[in-house]
């Protein structure tokens, strides 16, 4: 899934939190029953957003943050080779991860992954 967190005409696509995340959503909610259980992502929304946070309390910090927000790659890697994520959320989080280079990315990563979840859990309710 591709999704694009940077602004164009100094403009968010305006269905950057509708249509794409509900499409980004139905991407991940078509995998086996026994991947991708809302639990398991909400983890990483739930890091997102801790990171999100503390970039807001010190924005001056964010290029030292960047390399342990770029490392949930590696903890969804970690969540592929358990079984407990499939390909289809690794690609959607990796994509919105390097496309994160300022403060104002991250939030917009944030906000898209809030949107994505409220998707998923209308695709995949239990």
């Amino acid at each position: 899934m591709d999704i694009k967190l940077g602004k164009t005409d100094k403009k968010l696509d305006p269905e950057l939190f509708n249509s794409v995340a509900k499409e980004a959503a139905r991407m991940v909610a078509c995998g086996s029953d026994k991947v991708n259980k809302s639990t398991q992502l909400r983890k990483f929304y739930d890091e997102i957003v801790l990171w999100d946070n503390k970039v807001v309390l010190k924005p001056e910090k964010f290029d030292e943050y960047l390399p342990f927000i770029r490392m949930l790659n590696a903890k969804v890697a970690y969540a592929e080779g358990r079984k407990l994520v499939d390909r289809n959320f690794v690609d959607l989080l990796h994509n919105g991860l390097k496309q994160v280079v300022c403060a104002e990315t991250l939030h917009t990563f944030k906000l898209f992954m809030e949107a994505f979840m409220g998707f998923y859990k209308q695709e995949r309710p239990n």
